[in-house]
């Protein structure tokens, strides 16, 4: 397998192609979503730090989405401008709020594997090996800067990256996803070579993210002290041995229960490790990444 990021794709877009980035989009989601224990957010075993999520209404969100994820890979692949990308993401959005009755679910989800998918139809109608995250980079990094400089949001993670001064997810983006292509994929592949199972590679990922990335959910919820918080405790997870001690469910369940105590809920921690099965996925699959 060549390393994460890279792309060997010299084949036009076809439709089978097209349905194994949606199936890999989809199914990232509900993985990312089934994973327990994951501090503070909602899983199949309960609802974490939430009142007004469930796993039902991320099973409605996630397959209303599979129609987006099919276009905005074909609009990559297309070469298509950002207000295109744009669009596409802002149909995406009402369509995961009917389905969830406004429940916000998967927003950030939108805009990440959404780039994500736009970058690989680009990259898959390309006749040269490319790296994915370098080519995100050179396709949208401008256009995703210059709309954050005008960006007048009130959403919670507008208000946060001006509060606090951080990039929040379209800094994340613009910088190609580090912490996803040198983070989240990393932790998954040296525990799997380690001979651990998936759950442990996924919650392995998912602290290493947290530890580091500038979470605007957990700022929101907890302000900087609620960030220290959860990402002192994502480093003392590691430090203790991370996924790779017998007893580390009962640790990271106990830090879960500590989250949902203090309301506390890393949201980006997650669209990350999405992004980050997203890419895994379509490696294991096909080769291609």
């Amino acid at each position: 397998m060549e390393a994460a990021g890279m792309a060997l794709i010299s084949t036009t877009v076809t439709t089978l192609r097209t349905q194994q980035v949606v199936q890999a989009a989809v199914r990232a989601l509900y993985d990312e979503m089934c994973l327990y224990p994951k501090p503070g957010l909602v899983s199949k075993i309960d609802n974490g730090s939430h009142d007004d999520m469930t796993p039902a209404s991320f099973v409605k969100s996630l397959f209303s989405l599979r129609h987006f994820f099919s276009a905005i890979y074909q609009a990559g692949a297309r070469d298509a401008d950002f207000a295109e990308l744009v669009q596409l993401g802002l149909v995406a959005e009402a369509r995961m709020l009917r389905a969830t009755a406004g429940i916000n679910t998967h927003r950030g989800a939108i805009f990440n594997l959404g780039l994500l998918c736009a970058t690989l139809g680009n990259a898959d109608v390309s006749e040269h090996r490319v790296d994915l995250p370098q080519l995100l980079i050179d396709s949208w990094a401008d256009d995703i800067k210059a709309a954050d400089s005008r960006n007048g949001s009130n959403s919670n993670g507008s208000v946060v990256c001006r509060q606090y001064a951080v990039g929040g997810a379209r800094g994340e983006a613009a910088a190609g996803f580090p912490h996803v292509f040198k983070i989240g994929l990393p932790a998954i592949m040296a525990v799997r070579n380690a001979g651990g199972n998936d759950t442990a590679a996924r919650c392995q990922a998912f602290f290493a993210i947290m530890a580091s990335l500038e979470d605007t959910n957990l700022l929101h919820r907890g302000g900087a002290h609620g960030l220290h918080y959860a990402r002192t405790a994502a480093l003392s997870f590691l430090a203790d041995g991370g996924v790779y001690t017998l007893d580390w469910q009962q640790r990271a369940a106990q830090i879960h229960h500590q989250f949902i105590a203090r309301r506390l809920s890393p949201g980006g921690t997650a669209d990350m490790l999405a992004a980050t099965l997203f890419i895994d996925g379509l490696s294991e699959r096909s080769m291609t990444v």
